[in-house]
């Protein structure tokens, strides 16, 4: 959920953000592996993907009894599904339900999110059977299967992401774990959307605007919905735990502007900027208020 000021300031559709496809034929399953690791072992690990991530070694709930998300007709979210920009690239979500049927990769997070706000405004339950997706519908649902095993489960897709190369999908730790990926916290999957009926969208409530103090400051990211910028901020929060400065969403014009700082001074935002760099792979753009 794009190079140069503009490239992140404007939050612009992109061709070919989400790769539609027409159902066809499944593809073979490999053959199913033998049983991984026990639950009891498994809570006891580090999470699979995000530093210093996993399960919190006391699930609520029998994870073998979760049944998969249920499909039903939703309405899309007001903003959710909007076009943004993050760490520079554009992408332009799908407001159609239609055909998607793609191979990738997905991963999944887990305490680190667990109980922070989603794009969709939901409070992140990683132990319900949900997904976060760059571009699909926001609420949808979507069939995923695991490549490397066969199994498969149903997720409602509610959030935004990944932002990392190379990944396509972030299930919960939950969906995970029925896909058998939770203790290697990566997989080959093909996710295909699950096409409903669109219901009649709900009354949309006002905005509240920030104010900011004049100064230097990063950015980020732009959105064009309220919520896409409240679930960034709140994973570069979990990311970035060392930030100082505070993360300040920034109305200006149509785009909400995900802003760190201020700062003193260009060489002390700079200096931040080639920490988020290193660790990020993106270096955020430099802004004077």
């Amino acid at each position: 959920m794009r190079r140069g000021l503009y490239a992140l300031c404007l939050a612009l559709p992109l061709c070919g953000c989400a790769e539609l496809q027409q159902r066809g034929a499944a593809p073979q399953a490999a053959p199913v592996k033998p049983a991984g690791m026990p639950v009891a072992q498994l809570l006891r690990r580090p999470g699979g993907y995000y530093k210093d991530d996993g399960p919190d070694g006391a699930p609520p709930v029998d994870l073998e009894a979760i049944a998969d998300a249920q499909p039903k007709p939703e309405p899309l979210h007001p903003h959710a599904n909007d076009p943004y920009v993050v760490f520079g690239k554009e992408y332009a979500p799908e407001r159609e339900f239609s055909a998607h049927r793609k191979q990738g990769t997905a991963s999944w997070y887990g305490r680190k999110f667990h109980g922070q706000r989603t794009s969709s405004g939901e409070i992140y339950d990683m132990y319900a059977m949900s997904a976060a997706h760059p571009t699909l519908p926001v609420p949808s649902y979507a069939r995923v299967t695991n490549l490397q095993n066969g199994k498969s489960a149903v997720v409602r897709i509610n959030d935004r992401g990944p932002y990392s190369s190379g990944r396509m999908m972030d299930l919960s730790f939950a969906a995970a774990y029925k896909l058998g990926f939770a203790e290697s916290g990566i997989a080959a999957v093909e996710v295909e959307a699950i096409v409903l009926a669109r219901s009649p969208p709900p009354a949309e409530a006002a905005i509240p605007v920030t104010t900011e103090t004049a100064g230097i400051y990063l950015q980020l990211g732009a959105f064009s919905a309220r919520a896409n910028a409240e679930s960034f901020r709140d994973r570069i929060q979990q990311q970035l735990s060392w930030l100082d400065q505070p993360l300040q969403i920034q109305l200006r014009g149509k785009l909400f502007r995900l802003h760190l700082g201020p700062y003193r001074s260009r060489k002390e935002a700079n200096a931040i900027a080639e920490k988020i760099r290193a660790e990020l792979d993106f270096k955020p753009l430099v802004v004077n208020k």
